[in-house]
């Protein structure tokens, strides 16, 4: 029996090319509600989704780090994944969680995505890619960006990587090195 989320898994890959085609409205719904669903800590529910469609927007949030993230210009949806920080104090790992949750309702949907990280990342020597994103997106001083997930229609075939490639040298039974 094949699992449909591993089938997803086999398959996705981190997309940074789009056609210039719209998500739907449908479609951005889904995803967002996904988001919703993600498990957090304590169901605390730190994270903020910010969907951004605006042309004029995007290739400003493509420059809001130094490296890595200049293939947003080019998505027709980006979704910023924030956290109020005095929510919990694991506001890092629930939005990672719901950054991956998001990832895969777009596959599941027909859609490609890439993460551009944001935590801890450079926007200039002057500033962090956090403080650029919060005056960009009049976010509250309590809100850190973890990442910037590009959403779009593949503009770019790659194929899953094959299980030979991976690293099952990292899998471990009852003990490290089991």
């Amino acid at each position: 029996m094949e699992a449909h989320l591993l089938k997803l898994l086999r398959k996705r890959r981190s997309i940074r090319q789009f056609i210039p085609k719209p998500v739907e409205a449908d479609k951005l719904d889904a995803i967002l509600e996904a988001a919703l669903r993600a498990p957090t800590s304590r169901g605390r529910n730190p994270w903020e989704f910010i969907a951004v469609t605006d042309p004029l927007l995007l290739p400003s949030l493509a420059s809001a780090k130094a490296h890595g993230s200049a293939f947003l210009a080019g998505a027709p949806l980006a979704i910023v994944v924030a956290a109020d920080t005095t929510k919990s104090d694991v506001w890092t790992e629930d939005c990672s969680i719901a950054a991956m949750v998001i990832q895969l309702a777009a596959e599941d949907l027909g859609l490609g995505s890439c993460w551009a990280q944001v935590r801890l990342r450079p926007h200039s020597a002057a500033c962090s890619a956090n403080e650029y994103l919060q005056k960009l997106l009049n976010l509250p001083a309590t809100h850190e960006v973890e990442c910037i997930i590009g959403i779009g229609y593949p503009g770019e075939q790659k194929a899953g990587h094959a299980t030979a490639s991976l690293p099952f040298d990292h899998l471990h039974r009852n003990r490290f090195g089991g």
